[in-house]
């Protein structure tokens, strides 16, 4: 992506551990690289097409003031969230807050956080086999698309599919869904294990019937392993009712492990 880079603006502001820094304020310098694409306005001339930095500079020093904080890494992660979600054309940032008059009581030119943050993109599967199964599942894209840091792109149709592993139960409704996102892997999974938990969601049994199901599929290009979490999820290329609705909305998608698309996947199983 291009860059436009807004370097060393100053902003007096109220933000640190001390009291008095709450209270008398002190200089603080904000640089900020954004990342977008800037073709169209560089074609055009059209300033509507791209960022405008005068305003974003504005709205820097305005949030600096408004807020009062006691770390310069919540000053950091609060700005650039409010970056993203209010800067039209902006994909990605890089964000450094300088502190140049750190009180540590010896000399320093500056103390500074810089962290990097940007729009992430999620394929989410969806399942329910009690009760209104569609309510559940609508619920569950509406819950998701209602929040600040979540954005529904796409979603696939409803699928009736037989129940995996434990048969003897009703059919699935299964569906897949596009995320936009701002949250990180785990922070996605935290979210979508609440909103199971909503939808009355029990982990009795393996396999089991359930009012709600929600999977990470793909996080962008993601490839990670943890205690509870896996991406890409362990077992999407042997599942129809994940690859069918996923197949509608991301034919092209490749898995990052095997390098196949979501087509080819899909292809496999149905030999």
């Amino acid at each position: 992506m291009d860059q436009i880079k807004i370097e060393n603006l100053e902003v007096f502001a109220k933000h640190g551990v001390f009291p008095e820094e709450n209270v008398l304020g002190q200089k603080f310098l904000i640089s900020a690289t954004l990342y977008t694409d800037t073709r169209h306005a560089g074609k055009t001339d059209d300033l509507t097409a791209s960022i405008h930095y005068g305003e974003v500079s504005q709205f820097i020093d305005a949030y600096m003031k408004a807020h009062t904080y006691q770390l310069i890494e919540r000053v950091a992660e609060s700005l650039a969230e409010e970056l993203l979600l209010h800067t039209k054309h902006l994909q990605k940032i890089e964000l450094e807050v300088k502190k140049p008059w750190a009180p540590v009581g010896l000399p320093l030119e500056s103390v500074s956080v810089k962290i990097l943050r940007k729009w992430h993109t999620a394929y989410i599967a969806l399942g329910s086999n009690m009760g209104e199964k569609e309510k559940y599942l609508d619920g569950a894209v509406k819950a998701l698309d209602s929040r600040q840091d979540c954005q529904v792109e796409k979603k696939s149709s409803w699928f009736i599919t037989p129940p995996y592993g434990v048969t003897e139960q009703d059919d699935f409704l299964n569906g897949c869904l596009k995320l936009r996102t701002l949250l990180s892997p785990e922070e996605l999974l935290e979210v979508l294990n609440q909103t199971e938990k909503e939808a009355g969601r029990e982990r009795i049994i393996h396999w089991g019937p359930r009012t709600l199901d929600l999977d990470i599929i793909f996080y962008d290009d993601l490839i990670l392993e943890t205690d509870t979490l896996c991406i890409p999820h362990v077992e999407m290329h042997k599942r129809d009712f994940v690859l069918k609705p996923l197949h509608e909305i991301a034919p092209y998608k490749h898995h990052p492990g095997n390098g196949k698309t979501v087509r080819e996947m899909l292809e496999e199983i149905q030999k």
